[in-house]
């Protein structure tokens, strides 16, 4: 069986953004709206700055007792994601986030639109356990180079 792409994998194929100075506030409530892990931070029309994710607001936001309603989605996003094209297998897309210590990636076409967003949680058990083996090989390998 062909494996799956990161497009095909996504539950949600609208994009959840707000502007740079949206607070962190609306950024959260934007999230819980529709039941999101992550919000892209978007300059108009199209430009992609940043995302945001659930754990950003937990390590950037709640534990440094930053004000939610005076800073903004700019001040705690993580700058410049690193993105996957639609087409990207969705275990090579896992060994990223493993790798990376992340669990949101954008996907973006050819043209630079952004499609949705790939979380970890779109990722079946059996293309986890693919990335994995994967991930533990790139790490032998490494191990090995020295």
């Amino acid at each position: 069986m062909a494996e799956r792409t990161v497009f095909q994998s996504i539950s949600q194929k609208r994009v959840l953004s707000v502007p740079p100075q949206a607070t962190v506030r609306e950024a959260a409530c934007a999230m819980t709206r529709v039941k999101c892990g992550s919000v892209l931070v978007m300059e108009p029309p199209d430009t992609l700055l940043g995302i945001l994710t659930e754990r950003d607001l937990m390590t950037r936001v709640l534990a440094r007792g930053v004000d939610p309603e005076r800073a903004t989605a700019r001040e705690v996003m993580t700058p410049k994601p690193i993105c996957v094209k639609p087409e990207t297998p969705v275990s090579e897309a896992v060994v990223i986030m493993l790798e990376r210590g992340f669990r949101h990636l954008p996907i973006v076409n050819a043209q630079g639109r952004i499609l949705g967003v790939f979380s970890i949680r779109d990722a079946l058990p059996r293309e986890i356990g693919t990335a994995i083996g994967i991930a533990e090989f790139n790490e032998q390998v490494n191990d090995a180079l020295g």
